[in-house]
C-alpha cells in the first residue's frame, strides 16, 4: 500500500488508440495504490508510517471487536470488514439487536466479496473497501436514485423497440437496479470484468455503470424479446452468465464515449 506507484492511464490511453480489449487485470489495483480515493497522504515519504497507522488501526478495532464478542477466529473476512465499518462509523448494534443483514449492509458485503478477489492483503483490502464505499456513497449517492432513468433515456436511443417491450410486459420496473448501481455490479460481474468498471467509477464517473446495463440489455436482447415474464427476465439479469461479459465491458464503454465524449469525471 506504502508503494509509489504512478497513476494507471493503461486504460484510458488504450481505449483513445483502439486497443480496448487489452488484458487489465491489474489496473484496478494499481489505480488504487495511487490513492485516488485518499487512503494515502500525497508526500511519498510519509508512507510507510501512515501505512503503519493504518494497520495499528485495522488491528486495534478487530481486537475491539473481539472484545466485545461480534468476531472471533473464524469470522469470514467480509463480515469482519463490516463490523469494522459499522464501529467505526457508530452504526454498530448491540448484539443482542443483530439481525440479518439490510440493505445496506448486503451492498457493503457484496463489494467487500468482490475487492477480497481482487486484494490479497486483509488490511489493505478493508481500507480500499472502505474509502471506495464511503467516497461511492458521499460522491454518487444523491445520483443513484436517478440511474434507472437515465438508462431508460439512452435506450431508447439505441433500442427504442426494446424498451417499449420492457415497458409493456412490466419487465422495465423490474430490472435488478440495486445489483446493477448500488453494488457497481459488484457479485452481477466476474471480478476480471469489475475492475475495469471500477477503473472508471473510482477515477469520477457513475454513469459507466448506465452504459454496462444498456449492454447488458442490447447484448441480452433476444432472450428479452422472447419473454413476457417480468420475473423471469428479472431472475436471468440478477444472474447472469459468466463468459463474454468482457465483450460487454468493452461496448459499453464505447457507448460511454460514444454519449459522453471523454468523461473522465462524468456523473
Amino acid at each position: 500500500m506504502a508503494e509509489d506507484l504512478q497513476r494507471n492511464f493503461r486504460s484510458a490511453y488504450y481505449e483513445k488508440v483502439g486497443f480496448r480489449g487489452v488484458e487489465e487485470k491489474k489496473s484496478l489495483e494499481i489505480l488504487l495504490k495511487d490513492n485516488p480515493l485518499g487512503i494515502l497522504p500525497p508526500h511519498t515519504d510519509s508512507h510507510p508510517l501512515v501505512a503503519r497507522y493504518r494497520q495499528e488501526q485495522y488491528e486495534d478495532v478487530r481486537e475491539a471487536l473481539k472484545a466485545m464478542r461480534f468476531v472471533h477466529a473464524a469470522t469470514p473476512y467480509t463480515e469482519l470488514y463490516l463490523r469494522m465499518h459499522q464501529l467505526e462509523n457508530q452504526k454498530l448494534m448491540r448484539r443482542s439487536e443483530l439481525t440479518q443483514p439490510g440493505e445496506e449492509d448486503e451492498d457493503f458485503l457484496a463489494i467487500a466479496r468482490a475487492m477480497e478477489e481482487i486484494v490479497d492483503d486483509p488490511v489493505d483490502c478493508y481500507w480500499l473497501i472502505r474509502c471506495f464505499v464511503n467516497q461511492f456513497n458521499h460522491k454518487f449517492g444523491d445520483s443513484i436514485p436517478h440511474l434507472p432513468k437515465s438508462l431508460e433515456h439512452f435506450l431508447s436511443q439505441e433500442d427504442s423497440r426494446l424498451l417499449a417491450h420492457l415497458k409493456t410486459s412490466g419487465s422495465l420496473v423490474l430490472l435488478p437496479y440495486s445489483l446493477w448501481f448500488r453494488r457497481c455490479f459488484a457479485g452481477s460481474l466476474p471480478e476480471s470484468s469489475l475492475q475495469r468498471v471500477w477503473d472508471k467509477v473510482i477515477s469520477g464517473s457513475c454513469k459507466i455503470l448506465v452504459f454496462i446495463a444498456l449492454e447488458i440489455l442490447l447484448s441480452y436482447k433476444i432472450m428479452l424479446m422472447g419473454t413476457s415474464r417480468p420475473e423471469a427476465v428479472a431472475k436471468f439479469l440478477s444472474n447472469l452468465p459468466q463468459e463474454n461479459t468482457d465483450a460487454i465491458v468493452t461496448k459499453a464503454i464505447d457507448l460511454w464515449h460514444k454519449y459522453c465524449g471523454t468523461p473522465m469525471h462524468s456523473v
